[in-house]
C-alpha cells in the first residue's frame, strides 16, 4: 500500500457519507470496528422527526460511534437552530444540512437538492444554525441542479452561504437531476466534474472544501487530499467495508493494528446479544456486514448464509456466524 506524501492538515481527511437506510447506528457500530478515526454522520434526519417525532429513536448513539455527526434535512432556519441544540445536547459534535438529497419526497419537502437554487434561503438557515450552537455547521450539496449547472453557479452558491460564517462544505461533485433520474440513477448518470470541485478550493481557500462522489480507493483518495481538505467516500464504503482497514493508519497516523474480517465480526457478538436481549432482529445489524468478506474466497457463501439464516431461528450468534465464516478464508 502506498502513503502520502505528506500528512492531511484536517483533523478528519477521511469521513463516510450520510446514506439513507445504511448509516444508521448499527452500520456505524459495526464500522468502528474496522476505523476508529474516520468521520462518521447519520443518516438524514428531518426536522420534523426530531421536533414531532420520538426524538430518542432517531437521535440516540452509542458512545463508540464518535466523532459523530448528525446531518439534518429542513428548509426552516428556526426549526433547524433548535434542531442543532438538541443535537448538540445529544452530544454530537457537528450538525450538516443536506442540501444535496434528490429524492422526489425530499424535493417535495422543499429541501434537499432544491435548495441549491435558493442560497440566501441556505445562508438563513446555516446562520441561524451557527448562531444556536458551539459545535461545527457544515452543508453537504451538489455542484448543481438542472438549470443551474455551470461552475458560475456552484461558486456563487458557495459563495453566499458562506456569508453565514460556516466554513465546511462537503461538495458531491455531480449536479442532480430534479424530476427526470431516480436517486441512484442521480449517483451515476450525471458525470463527475472534480476539477469544478477543486477551482472551488482554490478560490475560497480559506474554507474547507471536501470531496464527494465516485470515490471507491484509498489511492485515489490520497491523490483528491493533495488538492481538497477532506475526501467523503458513500457507496464503496458500505459495499467494502474493510477498505477502511488502512484508514487510521494512513490518513489518520494511528498505528492500531486493524482487527481481522473475522475478528470484526466476532467483537460484534456482544453488541448483537445485548440488541436482541431488548427485542432487536438479529438482520438490523447482519444486514451492514454483508460486504465485510467482499472478493475473498468463501466471501459469497458468508453472504448467502446470512441471508439464509438471519430472518430466521437460530440457536445462538456465534453459531450464525461460525457457520457463515466456515468457508472464508
Amino acid at each position: 500500500m502506498t502513503t502520502n506524501s505528506h500528512r492531511p492538515k484536517d483533523p478528519f481527511p477521511i469521513s463516510i457519507a450520510p446514506m439513507m437506510e445504511w448509516t444508521d447506528r448499527h452500520y456505524r457500530v459495526f464500522m468502528r470496528r474496522i476505523t476508529e478515526k474516520t468521520l462518521l454522520y447519520t443518516e438524514m434526519v428531518t426536522t420534523s422527526a426530531i421536533l414531532r417525532g420520538d426524538r430518542k429513536r432517531f437521535l440516540d448513539f452509542d458512545p463508540i460511534e464518535k466523532p459523530l455527526i448528525l446531518q439534518l434535512g429542513g428548509d426552516n432556519p428556526e426549526d433547524l437552530a433548535e434542531c442543532s441544540k438538541i443535537a448538540e445536547d445529544f452530544g454530537y459534535d457537528g450538525v450538516n444540512l443536506n442540501v444535496g438529497c434528490p429524492s422526489d419526497r425530499v424535493r417535495d419537502g422543499h429541501f434537499g437538492a432544491c435548495l441549491m437554487a435558493k442560497p440566501d434561503l441556505v445562508r438563513s438557515c446555516t446562520e441561524a444554525m451557527k448562531s444556536a450552537v458551539s459545535i461545527p455547521v457544515s452543508v453537504k450539496h451538489r455542484i448543481g441542479i438542472n438549470g443551474l449547472e455551470s461552475y458560475e453557479n456552484l461558486k456563487n452558491f458557495i459563495q453566499v452561504v458562506s456569508q453565514s460564517g460556516i466554513r465546511d462544505f462537503t461538495i458531491h461533485a455531480r449536479i442532480a437531476v430534479l424530476g427526470g433520474l431516480s436517486p441512484a440513477q442521480n449517483r451515476t448518470i450525471p458525470p463527475l466534474r472534480y476539477e469544478d470541485v477543486f477551482q472551488i478550493k482554490k478560490e475560497f481557500p480559506s474554507l474547507r472544501i471536501e470531496i464527494n462522489g465516485g470515490i471507491r480507493d484509498l489511492d485515489i483518495a490520497g491523490s483528491l487530499l493533495e488538492k481538497v481538505d477532506a475526501v467523503m467516500i458513500g457507496r464503496a464504503a458500505y459495499e467494502i467495508p474493510y477498505l477502511f482497514a488502512g484508514v487510521d493508519e494512513r490518513f489518520y497516523f494511528h498505528s492500531r493494528p486493524c482487527p481481522s474480517r473475522k475478528e470484526v465480526m466476532i467483537s460484534m457478538i456482544p453488541y448483537l446479544e445485548e440488541h436482541i436481549s431488548k427485542g432487536g432482529k438479529i438482520h438490523h445489524v447482519l444486514r451492514h456486514t454483508m460486504g465485510l468478506f467482499h472478493g475473498l474466497p468463501g466471501g459469497k457463501y458468508y453472504r448467502r448464509k446470512l441471508t439464509e439464516t438471519m430472518y430466521s431461528e437460530f440457536p445462538s450468534v456465534k453459531f450464525l456466524l461460525d457457520s457463515a465464516m466456515e468457508k472464508v478464508d
